[in-house]
């Protein structure tokens, strides 16, 4: 609830997750904190590229 009032909010476009171990902490939060923000349309379900450049609307360099 509170990363999506800070989030909706305007007082963050992001956030950076640290668990303090691996890989146990980073599982537990892919596994229960994602599926929850992704029901919440929070975090997206797919990419619309098929390369970072593409996903990020980047030009190909000349």
């Amino acid at each position: 609830d509170e990363l999506q009032a800070r989030f909706e909010g305007g007082a963050a476009d992001g956030f950076n997750v640290m668990p303090s171990w691996f890989p146990g902490e980073l599982d537990a939060f892919c596994a229960l904190v994602v599926p929850e923000l992704r029901r919440r349309g929070l975090f997206r379900t797919d990419y619309e590229g098929r390369t970072l450049r593409e996903h990020l609307g980047l030009k190909r360099p000349a």
